[in-house]
């Protein structure tokens, strides 16, 4: 039975990995994690630059407000915790006809100030394209403040008194719980950036594994290659041989993502980035800010059993969509009744994917909770939760627990079914074969 079904598994692995598609599929795969990695270089060499600030050109008519928006401008900066200035302000007396004359300026902005009895100043911007509402929003922020620390001047308070209303002030934040101290921008920082590309992955690869899986049996089955098979070898060696190979190639798969991930870091360095810190700053992450964050905080400490408590549950709900996935491919004669019933599994996955990211949202969800412990959410959302705090290690336990039990139940009993349905072709009465396999008789 051993050497059977070691020979079952090399085999359906071998089909899988030895494959064209296989090794072209993951070309393309590699080629995109390359390209996201040095997205900023690429972008670059078609004129493109993500570290280039937006330049507004100032025409100061009322001749006393471009020190100010620029001293606004830099202040803005500080209270974003930004590096470098969003806007680069420069001053102009040229006309709005003269700037966007200039091919070089077709992006810049540019902004009139003039005096105004009743607002002290008033702005007019112009653009050749559209502007978002979030650099509008900051700019306008910019522009009222200028015009207030201008307003303010014109009251004739002391200039050592003005300088102190328009100082900024750092709120101090106490935390009165001091379990919480550090926590919250550590599990904020995993939640918002980290956290989603980790699962990310898992999520795809279980729909793949569901998908291969019941592809592979239907193959069989619509080939008539399943007769010969099983009088052979026992369905339950059959069966185990499908499940234990399609979980070896999603492992196998899930290692060359990792791989993939980490030469398109030593690219990324090799093209320009002096540290790990640049290589995702260029890309619209602060690599810098988030290990910061991470080790001043004591989420990381947590992190040390988090990690392997969530690779644990994991492993063992990809077990279970490979059983399940198997179980529900031999009721079926063709893989598009096989898709139809797959679809529910893909609704509770993306269900607990979408939960998974907006569960700080919803912090102390009683509904979420209960989700936590579901099977097969359960490898998504629980450890969402468990760096959020809302559930503990004895929880988590419990998920884990929980998708072991339902493992256990699939094999002895959905192995009943798969006795039955591998080698039916007829999906007339076919529930009541299944039921009648589950009862024994």
């Amino acid at each position: 039975m051993t050497s059977k079904l070691k020979f079952l598994t090399l085999e359906s692995l071998k089909r899988k990995v030895k494959t064209k598609w296989f090794v072209i599929a993951n070309i393309l795969i590699f080629i995109v994690i390359l390209c996201l990695f040095n997205i900023d270089s690429i972008i670059k060499l078609f004129g493109g630059d993500f570290n280039e600030n937006q330049v507004i050109y100032v025409n100061d008519k009322s001749n006393q407000t471009f020190e100010v928006l620029k001293a606004q401008n830099e202040n803005y900066t500080k209270i974003l915790d930004g590096d470098e200035e969003s806007f680069e302000l420069k001053k102009t007396t040229k006309t709005q006809k003269e700037i966007f004359a200039d091919k070089k300026n077709k992006d810049a902005w540019y902004l009139i100030i003039d005096n105004d009895a009743d607002k002290t100043i008033k702005a007019k911007l112009v653009s050749e394209g559209y502007i978002n509402s979030y650099d509008f929003a900051q700019l306008n922020g910019i522009v009222n403040s200028t015009k207030q620390s201008i307003a303010l001047s014109y009251s004739n308070i002391d200039p050592a008194e003005l300088a102190k209303i328009s100082e900024n002030i750092e709120i101090e934040r106490v935390i009165l719980d001091e379990s919480k101290k550090g926590e919250e921008e550590g599990t904020q920082m995993i939640m918002s950036t980290v956290f989603p590309f980790i699962i990310l992955p898992f999520f795809i690869l279980s729909l793949f594994l569901v998908q291969m899986v019941g592809a592979e049996v239907n193959d069989e089955k619509s080939t008539r290659g399943m007769e010969i098979i099983i009088s052979s070898v026992s369905p339950k060696v059959h069966f185990f041989s499908k499940v234990i190979a399609s979980n070896l190639f999603v492992l196998i798969q899930g290692l060359l993502l990792v791989i993939f991930a980490g030469l398109g870091l030593l690219s990324r360095m090799l093209l320009g980035a002096s540290s790990v810190t640049e290589v995702a700053s260029a890309n619209g992450f602060d690599i810098g800010k988030i290990i910061d964050s991470l080790l001043s905080s004591d989420i990381a400490n947590n992190l040390v059993y988090i990690i392997p408590l969530a690779v644990i549950l994991m492993l063992v709900t990809f077990l279970a969509y490979s059983l399940l996935a198997g179980v529900l491919a031999s009721m079926t004669t063709n893989i598009e009744d096989f898709q139809q019933l797959q679809t529910p599994i893909m609704i509770i996955s993306l269900i607990g994917y979408y939960l998974a990211i907006m569960a700080g949202v919803f912090e102390g969800s009683l509904f979420i909770k209960i989700l936590a412990f579901f099977p097969f959410i359960s490898a998504i959302l629980a450890p969402s939760l468990l760096v959020l705090g809302q559930i503990g290690i004895f929880e988590f336990i419990i998920a884990i627990i929980i998708m072991v039990l339902v493992v256990i139940l699939l094999i002895k009993y959905g192995l009943k079914i798969y006795k039955v349905g591998i080698l039916n072709y007829s999906s007339k009465d076919l529930w009541k074969k299944m039921f009648k396999a589950l009862r024994g008789n």
